[in-house]
C-alpha cells in the first residue's frame, strides 16, 4: 500500500511546527514528511529540537492519527569548504539521533555540493559518509539522496552511480518528479536501474526548461548560471505522469510496503489547502490506475 505524505513547507509561515499533524489530518493525509523547520532541523544549521519538543511532536502526530515516515534535513555534507562539511556531519549526526527518537526510519536529503567544483564536492561527500555510514547502519536508518538542481551531481544516472559507490544498502535514491528535466528526463530507464534502492518519490510538476529553444523560463540577462524549476500541482507542467507511474508500477515500487510518495508543492501557497487536496486525489488516482 503506497503511503502518500504531505510536505508541510507551504504552512511553515502560517502554522507552528506542532500544528502540522493537525493540518495534514484536516487535509486527508495519513502521513507527513517533516521538512526543514526553524524549530526542528533548519537548513544548514544545527537542529533545534530537544527531548521535550520531540515528545510533544510525537504525541501531536499520534493524537491526529498522522504518521511521520521520513525526515528531510538539508546539510552541506558535500561542501568543498572543510569547515562547512565538518559542521554538516555534526548536524546530520544529530538529525539521525532525532530520527531514532522520533521512531522515523527514513531520512531523505540532498547531496548539497557545488556544480562548479564537482570533483572536490564528490570527495567531500565520500569523506562525510565515511563518518556517517557507521552511525546510519548501526541505528538502522535508511538515508535516501536527491540529486537537486545546482548540486555537484544533477543527472539522475550519475547520481545513482555516486550513491552506489558507497556500497551500502542503507543509502538509496529520492526520485523528485519536479527535477525530471535536470535529471535527464529518463524515468523509464532510471527507475528500473534503481531497483529496490529507490527510497522515495516526490510528486510535483514543473516546466521543461529545455523547451521553446530554452525559453520555457527566462532569466535576465540571458546566460545566467542558474537552475530553474518549480514545484507545481500535478498536471500544471510538463512531467509525463503516466510514464513515471508506469515505470514505478513496472518496477514493483507501488506494491512495496515501504513505498512513499510525498506531495511537495511549493508554488501554490495562496491555495495551499486546495493544492494539497488536489495532490492527494491525483496521486491516489495515478497509483491506482
Amino acid at each position: 500500500m503506497v503511503r502518500i505524505a504531505l510536505d508541510p513547507t507551504p504552512y511553515h509561515h502560517t502554522h507552528a511546527l506542532l500544528e502540522f499533524p493537525d493540518v495534514a489530518a484536516r487535509l486527508g493525509f495519513e502521513h507527513m514528511q517533516l521538512t526543514p523547520h526553524v524549530d526542528f532541523a533548519p537548513f544548514f544549521r544545527y537542529p533545534k529540537a530537544d527531548d521535550d519538543l520531540v515528545a510533544t511532536l510525537k504525541k501531536k502526530a499520534a493524537d491526529a492519527g498522522v504518521k511521520i515516515p521520513a525526515l528531510l534535513p538539508v546539510q552541506r555534507i558535500s561542501s568543498p569548504d572543510e569547515h562547512l562539511r565538518v559542521a554538516a556531519v555534526r548536524n546530520f549526526t544529530r538529525v539521525i539521533q532525532l530520527a531514532v527518537e522520533m521512531e522515523v526510519p527514513v531520512i531523505n536529503t540532498e547531496f548539497s555540493g557545488r556544480p562548479e567544483l564537482p570533483e572536490e564536492s564528490e570527495d567531500a561527500f565520500y569523506r562525510s559518509f565515511e563518518q556517517l555510514l557507521p552511525i546510519i547502519e548501526r541505528e538502522g536508518v535508511r538515508v535516501n539522496i536527491d540529486p537537486h538542481p545546482d548540486d555537484f551531481v544533477e543527472d539522475g544516472l550519475e547520481a545513482w552511480r555516486v550513491i552506489r559507490g558507497l556500497n551500502s544498502r542503507s543509502v538509496g535514491f529520492v526520485y523528485v518528479a519536479s527535477h525530471t528535466f535536470h535529471m535527464g528526463d529518463r524515468a523509464r530507464t532510471l527507475i528500473p536501474e534503481l531497483g529496490d534502492r529507490l527510497g522515495a518519490v516526490y510528486a510535483a510538476d514543473t516546466f521543461d526548461h529545455h523547451r521553446s529553444h530554452g525559453l520555457r523560463y527566462i532569466t535576465n540577462p540571458p546566460g545566467n548560471a542558474v537552475r530553474v524549476h518549480q514545484h507545481l500541482n500535478i498536471d500544471r507542467g510538463d512531467v509525463d505522469w503516466n510514464e513515471l507511474f508506469s515505470a514505478l508500477r513496472a518496477s514493483g515500487y507501488l506494491d512495496r510496503e515501504d513505498a512513499l510518495i510525498v506531495s511537495n508543492v511549493f508554488g501554490e501557497d495562496e491555495n495551499a489547502d486546495a493544492s494539497a487536496r488536489h495532490q492527494l486525489a491525483r496521486i491516489k488516482e495515478l497509483a491506482d490506475s
